[in-house]
């Protein structure tokens, strides 16, 4: 209870003997509390140290100073240390924005919105929001786990948000077939956080309690840079974005919805994509998936609307209302 003064479990518990039995030397100490010799003259000496102690001024044993004066003062020693903590923390923190404001010429910064680049600025930048983060944490991240992909949604780490911020990821469907996103989805459910899937994500997004959003510089190489948008029209939209994927999400954890023999999500997303003409490798890199898996579902999508093409699929998969 005392170690913020200076007092471990032992010179605390020799200290509270000694105010109680002021006559008792070492070996009467030893015996009463089960401790070795050695053990309370150590105590003795850390309680000379912090002035609880000191010899009595005839013979006898030392003289325990009472709470009141000995503790008071640590008190009061520890206060004026945390005070000149704090001024050296102050000091140090204008300075930090001094040197920011120093090198902002340099960086990439224009009203509203930031750009970083390189793989280690863009995982630093996202660390950094991730701990500054107060409320909400809202991350879509097609990796969905530990893959490499720096927009993948916070792990228990130092540059995870505190449990009291909610965190909510949209990765793809494609990541149910990997135990590593699946331990990952886990890891974050037990930090407070939720995720679900979709059959495809437009862009790797983090945002940061509604006042920042982090995208990629280049949708084709997130770890190539990434902008930082401050607040404005832009953030109020990619929110109301994520909102919108999040409610047709799937729960991560649960079971994948079907109805009757409509297509479920990721079979809608594909019959989109077939509509638009895209190739099977198109369609694989927008789902996540291999190009032999987004061929095999566009071949049974096929034969279910008895289409002898793509354009054919799309046009029934539309009159079914599917898409």
């Amino acid at each position: 209870m005392l170690e913020v003064l200076g007092l471990d479990g032992t010179t605390e518990a020799v200290y509270r003997h000694l105010l109680t039995h002021p006559e008792r030397g070492v070996a009467d100490t030893a015996r009463a509390l089960a401790l070795d010799e050695s053990d309370v003259r150590r105590a003795l000496d850390r309680l000379s140290a912090l002035a609880l102690v000191r010899p009595a001024a005839g013979p006898g044993p030392l003289h325990t100073v009472r709470p009141e004066l000995g503790l008071q003062a640590l008190i009061a020693r520890r206060e004026e240390e945390i005070a000149a903590e704090s001024s050296r923390l102050a000091a140090s923190k204008a300075a930090v924005e001094r040197l920011t404001a120093e090198l902002a010429p340099a960086r990439d910064v224009s009203p509203g919105f930031e750009r970083v680049h390189g793989i280690e600025a863009v995982r630093d930048t996202l660390a950094a929001v991730r701990r500054e983060a107060r409320t909400e944490v809202l991350v879509l991240a097609p990796g969905g786990g530990p893959s490499g992909d720096p927009y993948a949604g916070p792990l228990p780490d130092e540059s995870a948000p505190r449990r009291d911020v909610r965190t909510r990821a949209v990765c793809l469907h494609s990541v149910r077939n990997s135990p590593d996103a699946l331990a990952h989805a886990r890891r974050l459910s037990e930090q407070g956080g939720e995720t679900r899937t979709v059959p495809a994500l437009p862009v790797r997004l983090v945002i940061v309690d509604r006042r920042l959003a982090i995208l990629p510089l280049d949708a084709e190489r997130p770890g190539a840079g990434a902008v930082i948008q401050y607040g404005g029209g832009v953030l109020a939209a990619l929110s109301a974005l994520f909102e919108s994927i999040w409610e047709q999400g799937e729960p991560l954890c649960g079971p994948r919805r079907r109805v009757d023999e409509a297509p479920d999500s990721t079979e809608r997303a594909v019959l989109r994509f077939l509509a638009r003409g895209l190739t099977d490798d198109a369609i694989a890199k927008r789902l996540g998936v291999s190009s032999r898996t987004a061929r095999r579902v566009s071949t049974v999508l096929m034969k279910r609307l008895g289409a002898r093409s793509r354009f054919q699929a799309g046009a029934e998969a539309a009159r079914r209302q599917w898409v």
